[in-house]
């Protein structure tokens, strides 16, 4: 029994008893949950043409986002996302600001990540190859091949290398193999 499953009760009525019981995900029922990839993907690609065709927007077709990224619908026809660029869960970009009645483009560049729950602010240009942090309030343009980080976002790191979705290059590098085999000792004879 888990030592946090024996308690007292509020009322002192005596010991009350609870069995917990964790369920680990194993490789079965996780590789479940990649059945439905090509479900994501369609959605997605769904969202896109809905919010290219109907609303004005221009997001390239290879553009991967969450089912909960909120795109600024105000001023649809400033919303630009470069070529596999990746927005995460809940981030919001903007495209107005209505106090200053601002309706102005917000671009994103191509091979970008743009953290969960980051907030790109109306009229920012994000370059090429960059990362927003996840919780990023984004108020100035992020030059190409950076990371922001913060509130308000600052730069953290400059000249990184990234991939497609902005997926470090390193990460998908291939890994040296290291043979454990022994050399043969060189004997004269």
């Amino acid at each position: 029994m888990h030592p946090g499953s024996l308690w007292q009760c509020s009322k002192g009525e005596g010991i009350v008893r609870a069995e917990f019981r964790v369920r680990v995900p194993t490789k079965q029922s996780m590789a479940s949950l990649n059945k439905f990839l090509w479900l994501q993907r369609a959605l997605i690609r769904a969202r896109i043409y809905y919010y290219n065709r109907v609303w004005g927007m221009s997001l390239h077709p290879t553009v991967r986002m969450s089912m909960t990224a909120k795109f600024d619908r105000t001023y649809p026809r400033g919303m630009h996302i470069g070529e596999r660029t990746y927005v995460a869960f809940g981030a919001a970009i903007l495209t107005h600001d209505m106090t200053r009645g601002m309706y102005v483009d917000t671009v994103i560049g191509r091979h970008c990540f743009i953290g969960a729950k980051s907030i790109i602010m109306p009229g920012i240009r994000i370059g090429d190859e960059s990362i927003v942090a996840a919780g990023a309030v984004v108020t100035k343009d992020v030059p190409p091949r950076c990371i922001v980080a913060g509130n308000p976002a600052q730069i953290v790191r400059r000249d990184i290398e990234v991939g497609h979705y902005g997926r470090f290059r390193s990460v998908d590098a291939p890994k040296p193999v290291i043979d454990d085999v022994a050399e043969p000792s060189l004997q004269h004879g």
